[in-house]
C-alpha cells in the first residue's frame, strides 16, 4: 500500500485507525475537491504524493519535539493558512495529544476541515474561517506549509503563539533569502531537510521561536 510504505519510509508507524483515518480523508480531500476547488491537484496519486506525504513528513521531527519538550495531552498546535488541512488534518491524526485548530480565510476550505474532523471523528481537531492576525494566543506551535514567507508568517501569527512556543515552517528548498530578511525579533535554531517518497523536490522544516523564547 503506497500510504503505508510511505509512512515508513519517513519513520512515521500508522496503526490501523490512523492508517484508516488518513485513506478516509484522502478519499474526502479526492471527492470534495472536485467540487470546491480545494487543491489544484486532480489525481489521487498527486494527493497522495504531493499532499499527505509531503504532511507526514513533519510527524516524525513534530512527535520528536513533543517527547523532548515534555508536552503532555492539551498542548496546541495551530495550522495557519491550512486550506483542506494540510497538514493540520495528519497532525491531528498521527498526535492525538495536540489540540489542533485549522485556520484559513476560505469559508468552503473552513467547512471541509469541520466536516473531516466529523467524519474521522477527530475530537481533536477544530476549523477556524479568519485571518490568522485575529487568533488570540494560546498555542504551543504555529504551523505553515506553503504559507508566505518567514518574515511575514512570524509577524502575522506572532499573536498566536504563546510564550515559549515555536513556529514550523514548511518550505521547499533552503530560504535563504527569506532567513536574511528576518528580523532580530525572531531566531531560527533549526533547519531540518526532509526527503519526501515519491517527490522529486527539495523539502526542509524551519524551525522559529521569538528571540527572547529561545
Amino acid at each position: 500500500m503506497a500510504l503505508e510504505q510511505g509512512a515508513q519510509t519517513l519513520g512515521v508507524r500508522l496503526d490501523a485507525l490512523e492508517l484508516d483515518q488518513l485513506l478516509a480523508y484522502l478519499h474526502m480531500l479526492e471527492k470534495w475537491g472536485r467540487v470546491y476547488n480545494l487543491t489544484a491537484l486532480r489525481t489521487r496519486e498527486e494527493m497522495l504524493t504531493h499532499h499527505l506525504l509531503d504532511s507526514l513528513a513533519l510527524i516524525t521531527p513534530l512527535r520528536r519535539y513533543l517527547a523532548r519538550s515534555g508536552s503532555r495531552r492539551g498542548a496546541r498546535l495551530l495550522d495557519v493558512g491550512s486550506g483542506a488541512g494540510l497538514p493540520g488534518v495528519v497532525a491531528a491524526v498521527c498526535c492525538p495529544q495536540l489540540a489542533v485548530t485549522c485556520v484559513d480565510t476560505v469559508a468552503e476550505k473552513a467547512a471541509f476541515v469541520t466536516q473531516v474532523a466529523l467524519r474521522l471523528r477527530l475530537g481533536n481537531l477544530c476549523s477556524l474561517q479568519a485571518r490568522v492576525e485575529s487568533v488570540a494566543a494560546g498555542f504551543d506551535i504555529v504551523v505553515a506549509r506553503a504559507f508566505a514567507s518567514l518574515a511575514d508568517l512570524a509577524q502575522m501569527s506572532a499573536g498566536a503563539l504563546d510564550p515559549g512556543g515555536v513556529w514550523i515552517a514548511m518550505k521547499g528548498r533552503l530560504p535563504e533569502q527569506e532567513l536574511a530578511a528576518l528580523s532580530a525579533a525572531v531566531q531560527v535554531f533549526h533547519v531540518e531537510p526532509l526527503q519526501v517518497p515519491g517527490l522529486d523536490a527539495q523539502r526542509c522544516l524551519v524551525w522559529m521561536a521569538p528571540a527572547s523564547g529561545v
